[in-house]
């Protein structure tokens, strides 16, 4: 068994580019690992927030973790701001690195731009990120494919502090899906889908109703063309919905494309649209009747406790090696 750490910010309805690039890689994961999933709530206030609407989100991730099917009997689940230990690691990294390689990453350039000035948190993101995944002795991190400059820099700062003081951490790799690993925006499949997009058509939320579901797909942009067939860089359109296919049945991409042939997009849509309802639909129902449960709650304050217990340990390491304390 290997341990896997991930986690989830709690900023809304989880799309299919969230479920289908991270969190139905935590469900196959928790039958053979260790594992350890978080709602990332420190990590959201890295931008601004409605502190309600923050509060509610984060029990809804909770509830759509338990919902598509992480057994909280087989995982540990919880809030990170529960687990202090998260921000004590999260400085003692940020202490041992460097800002021109924070100033690179990608989603510090993407949301600061055109920015005068960002959030010191904002650029901070990466050492709480390595944080979150050495405080756990992990060995692998499912996330979705844009996730993986993020692993690459918590790799960089393991080795650095492993090469100067020992065996501090254990060194973790991405686990990342191949096939649909980065869900596209509807509206332009150019860019990945998006949480915080104007258009509510460019994505798909797991709660979404099924009118919703039948709008977003049938509106998605396609090409001229007609042919149903994969080339993500010639046809990205059919091609981020063929991802989404896959993903929700039993079908290869080479399996869809000879059901397909000659047919158009109008059938393959409709059926997609049905795919997907009946995908979504079992854990919207499990989603409803968990939300508001006591259960939810236990499961939150039992996961901290355990979450707790094995990073107290891994930080009381970092912190004799480095020679904090006394």
């Amino acid at each position: 068994m290997g341990r896997v750490f991930s986690g989830v910010q709690p900023t809304g309805n989880i799309h299919l580019g969230n479920y289908l690039g991270a969190i139905k890689q935590f469900v196959d994961l928790q039958d053979e690992n260790d594992c350890i999933y978080c709602i990332v709530d420190l990590h959201a206030i890295t931008v601004e927030q409605d502190p309600k609407e923050l509060r509610e989100h984060i029990l809804d991730v909770a509830a759509l973790y338990l919902a598509v099917g992480i057994d909280p009997k087989k995982s540990i689940v919880f809030v990170q701001s529960k687990v202090p230990q998260h921000a004590e690691l999260g400085w003692l990294l940020t202490c041992y690195s460097y800002t021109g390689e924070l100033s690179r990453m990608t989603q510090f350039k993407d949301k600061g731009k055109g920015r005068e000035s960002v959030p010191t948190g904002l650029f901070m993101y990466p050492t709480l990120m390595a944080a979150d995944i050495l405080l756990y002795d992990t060995e692998i991190v499912p996330v979705g494919i844009d996730q993986k400059q993020h692993i690459e820099i918590t790799r960089d700062l393991c080795n650095r502090i492993n090469n100067k003081y020992g065996e501090v951490f254990v060194e973790p790799d991405g686990r990342f899906l191949k096939e649909g690993a980065k869900i596209m925006a509807l509206d332009d499949p150019t860019k990945k889908m998006s949480k915080s997009a104007a258009n509510e058509l460019s994505k798909i939320g797991l709660l979404d109703d099924d009118a919703k579901i039948k709008k977003a797909i049938m509106k998605a942009t396609t090409d001229s063309e007609g042919i149903v067939k994969y080339d993500m860089d010639n046809k990205p359109g059919i091609s981020n919905l063929i991802n989404i296919y896959t993903a929700f049945s039993d079908l290869s991409v080479e399996e869809i494309e000879k059901k397909y042939d000659g047919v158009g997009y109008g059938q393959f849509k409709k059926d997609l649209v049905e795919v997907l309802i009946n995908g979504l639909k079992p854990i919207r129902e499990k989603f409803h009747e968990i939300r508001n449960s006591d259960e939810l709650i236990s499961v939150l304050d039992d996961g901290a406790k355990r979450a707790e217990a094995i990073a107290t340990e891994v930080l009381k390491r970092a912190y004799n090696k480095i020679g904090l304390g006394y």
